[in-house]
């Protein structure tokens, strides 16, 4: 179920902006834009944003974490992933993923 909820998020992105395309990050499904990752969905079932290291995690209503793939460093800065029952933020997160990336 929330790889599907995934699944349609990308496509929507995809028909809606041409310049989206599907694609990996970490042998995890992806969402780019001109090649560059900005989301994807994790082996640990959670949708992944990059919005940048500044995100006021704490202004958020819903539970944020910064993403962290790895044991013994940290977290990748300005990723963050969000657990599925918070699915219905997923769209708008990737809409602020998307406008950060076309800005830089």
């Amino acid at each position: 179920m929330e790889f599907e909820k995934f699944k349609e998020v990308r496509e929507l992105f995809c028909l809606k902006h041409p310049e989206v395309t599907e694609g990996k990050m970490m042998s995890s499904p992806a969402i780019h834009y001109k090649n560059k990752v900005f989301a994807f969905f994790s082996k640990k079932e959670k949708m992944v944003f990059k919005l940048g290291k500044g995100y006021p995690l704490e202004e958020q209503d819903f539970e944020l974490s910064e993403f962290n793939p790895f044991k013994t460093k940290k977290p990748l800065a300005g990723w963050y992933e969000v657990d599925f029952e918070y699915h219905e933020k997923w769209e708008k997160l990737a809409h602020k993923a998307l406008e950060l990336i076309k800005s830089n």
